[in-house]
Parts: structure tokens; C-alpha cells; sequence
């Protein structure tokens, strides 16, 4: 497959992700309510600015807050509802016995999509550093009790762990997923080797899914140089911008090599 994006319709996500029972937070807080606050700024000066009978001033603060605010709506629709759509489209393929690993699970949201269409015999690996700087009440607790509420507690598992230095053997998992993890790692020598123990840990033939929307060229190139050839990234829609299209996600698609 090529390395260009493919987007996809709008229907590939048209699914219903419902009765959900944990509590998943939200995605790096801090920039949510940067924009909430900006907006409500904006808006403020543009009620003073008509008020001291500025019109133009007031005209261009209400505009910017607008946007600011249709921003942080963008933001929060992602972070509650978006990301799960679009999570479930792409597990959906799965046939509910694999073994599944999600590097940088937080609170579970991919983590427990997944462990939600295992059977017997599947299982669910989630394995995370539990800093709330990304995820607010980021928490192994919490996510133990995430699993509780959503009834797989029994086939999920939790491992405290580096990316770059997985504690698993190799070829240990059929599939791998990450969302909006590896850019948390500041190095980009260090990104790569997070993907290199992805690939490393993922079985012949397994899938790789990895959602992000920083240096999803340079994790494909990792993958390349190690050999993976039927790998692409993809564009995943407005129901996965963070504020807007200029922090749109992308979806990394890859298969290991069965020989």
C-alpha cells in the first residue's frame, strides 16, 4: 500500500457507540481550557468594545471568539464523544479472539472498545506511565475501575511501562494500537524506538493501528526501514480534530510481515 493519505467517507464511522460506563476524562486538559478561556475572553472584550462604542474592535473580538469557541467545541466533541465513533470503526474488524496491546491506554477509551469485542480466549493489554498532564485524572486505578464499569475487567490487563522499552516478549500480540501517545515522547530518536518495540512485540501478519496527529510520517519510515512494506496513513475526519482540520489526526495502518 502507498504511504498517502486516503481519506475516508464519513460513513466508515457511522457507528453508534453506546452505553459506555467508565469515565474517560479528558484529552490533555490544559489546551481545552485554554481555549474555553480564551473564548470567553473574546467575547467579553467585544461586549466592552460595543459598549464603549468601538464597533469595529467589537466586531473583531466577537469573531475571534467565535472561532475560538467553535474550537474548543471542535476540542471537546473530540475528546467525549468523536474519538470513540471513529475507535469503533476501526475495531470492528476485529474477531474477538486476539490479543490485543494498547500502548499509552490512560483512562482506557481504546483500551476498552477493543476488550469489549474480545471473547474468550482474547485478551487486552494496556500499558501506560499514568501522567495526568495528558489525560486528566489519568490513573491505573481508574482505569482498573473503567474496566470494572464496563464489565471486562476480566480479560484486560495493566502494565506500568516505557513505550520504548516494552516489557513483552516478542511477537506476543496480534494487534497493536496507540492513540495520541507516542507524540508524548519528546525525542525523536526516542519516538522511533517506541515504534520499533510496536513492531517488535506485534506477531507476523498482526495489525498495527496508531492514531496521532504529530509524526505519523516518521513512525511510517521507522516501519519501512524495518522492513514493512504494506503500511499507510490516512486522514480520520473531523470527528478527530482537536479544535479544527490544522490538528486533524491521522490514522497509521500497517501489517507486519508473515515471512
Amino acid at each position: 500500500m502507498s504511504g498517502q493519505f486516503t481519506v475516508k467517507g464519513v460513513l466508515r464511522y457511522n457507528v453508534i457507540v453506546s452505553d459506555r460506563r467508565g469515565g474517560y476524562g479528558f484529552d490533555a486538559p490544559l489546551a481545552l481550557s485554554g481555549l474555553t478561556f480564551g473564548a470567553l475572553v473574546l467575547l467579553a472584550l467585544s461586549a466592552a468594545s460595543f459598549a464603549a462604542d468601538i464597533p469595529l474592535a467589537g466586531v473583531a473580538f466577537l469573531l475571534g471568539g467565535l472561532y475560538t469557541l467553535a474550537s474548543a467545541t471542535s476540542y471537546l466533541y473530540t475528546t467525549r464523544w468523536g474519538k470513540f465513533v471513529v475507535w469503533e470503526g476501526e475495531l470492528a474488524r476485529l474477531n474477538g479472539g486476539e490479543r490485543v496491546l494498547d500502548l499509552g491506554c490512560g483512562r482506557g477509551a481504546v483500551l476498552l472498545l477493543a476488550a469489549r469485542r474480545l471473547v474468550a480466549g482474547g485478551s487486552a493489554t494496556g500499558i501506560d506511565l499514568w501522567r495526568s498532564v495528558d489525560q486528566s485524572g489519568n490513573d491505573e486505578a481508574v482505569t482498573r475501575a473503567n474496566a470494572a464499569a464496563e464489565g471486562v475487567a476480566d480479560r484486560v490487563e495493566l502494565v506500568t511501562g516505557d513505550l520504548r522499552e516494552l516489557p513483552f516478549e516478542d511477537a506476543s500480540y496480534d494487534v497493536v494500537v496507540s492513540s495520541l501517545a507516542i507524540h508524548n515522547i519528546p525525542r525523536s530518536e526516542d519516538r522511533a524506538q517506541a515504534v520499533r518495540e510496536a513492531h517488535r512485540v506485534l506477531r507476523p501478519g498482526g495489525l498495527m493501528l496508531v492514531a496521532d496527529f504529530q509524526h505519523t510520517p516518521a513512525y511510517e519510515e521507522t516501519l519501512r526501514e524495518l522492513g514493512v512494506v504494506d503500511v499507510r496513513r490516512r486522514d480520520l475526519g473531523w470527528r478527530f480534530w482537536y479544535g479544527g482540520p490544522w490538528f486533524r489526526t491521522v490514522m497509521l495502518e500497517a501489517r507486519k510481515p508473515s515471512g
